[in-house]
């Protein structure tokens, strides 16, 4: 599989929202977290996460700053470089919606298999920065839609087990509203959900 012609396919201009649908587990939670929002990216160089449930709460990466705000608190801004992993978020994402491979390996190494019809593609962090907080990201989707993207930490949680981070993303987030079992969650994430029942 040639990750350029996935790039082909996820390549949209600037303006672009999509639901997601974001589980966190941890071996010290009971039930893994579950977020549920919408993902924005206005303009090339600003990608909004905003969290509707199960708490409301706006990031918007822009100009190199990080701005976070959450009802009725006060909001809180820091320089990107002070996390790394966040500048290779909106990085990978602007470059995935420009569908430009260059860019994108200025920060992953990119590799890609499956089919046409279900692909997965890798990046691997190029920065011992963002190594050191991520060990990769694993992107999943069928022709031009990316329904999933998997964030595998460099470390450990508090458990001693390391957690994946799951993202389901357009279809795949429609998909999984209402199931709660993360066993199902992970089988949507991997393109085994209801459109292939």
């Amino acid at each position: 599989m040639d990750p350029d012609w996935i790039l082909s396919r996820l390549a949209q201009p600037a303006a672009m929202r999509t639901s997601f649908v974001e589980i966190r587990g941890s071996a010290l939670l009971k039930a893994p977290l579950r977020l549920s929002g919408e993902y924005q990216r206005l303009e090339d160089d600003t990608l909004i996460r905003d969290v509707r449930a199960p708490y409301a709460e706006t990031t918007t990466i822009r100009a190199g700053e990080v701005k976070i705000q959450r009802a009725g608190k006060a909001a809180r801004t820091f320089s990107l470089s002070r996390a790394p992993e966040l500048a290779g978020l909106q990085a990978s994402f602007g470059a995935l919606l420009a569908g430009d491979r260059k860019r994108l390996e200025q920060h992953y190494r990119v590799a890609a298999e499956g089919t046409h019809q279900q692909w997965t593609m890798v990046l691997t962090p190029r920065s011992s920065a963002v190594a050191a907080k991520l060990q990769g990201i694993t992107l999943r989707g069928r022709g031009a839609e990316l329904r999933c993207i998997e964030a595998r930490p460099a470390r450990s949680d508090a458990s001693g087990g390391i957690e994946l981070q799951r993202t389901l993303l357009a279809g795949a987030a429609r998909e999984a509203a209402g199931i709660v079992d993360a066993s199902q969650l992970a089988a949507l994430c991997r393109g085994h959900g209801a459109a292939q029942r």
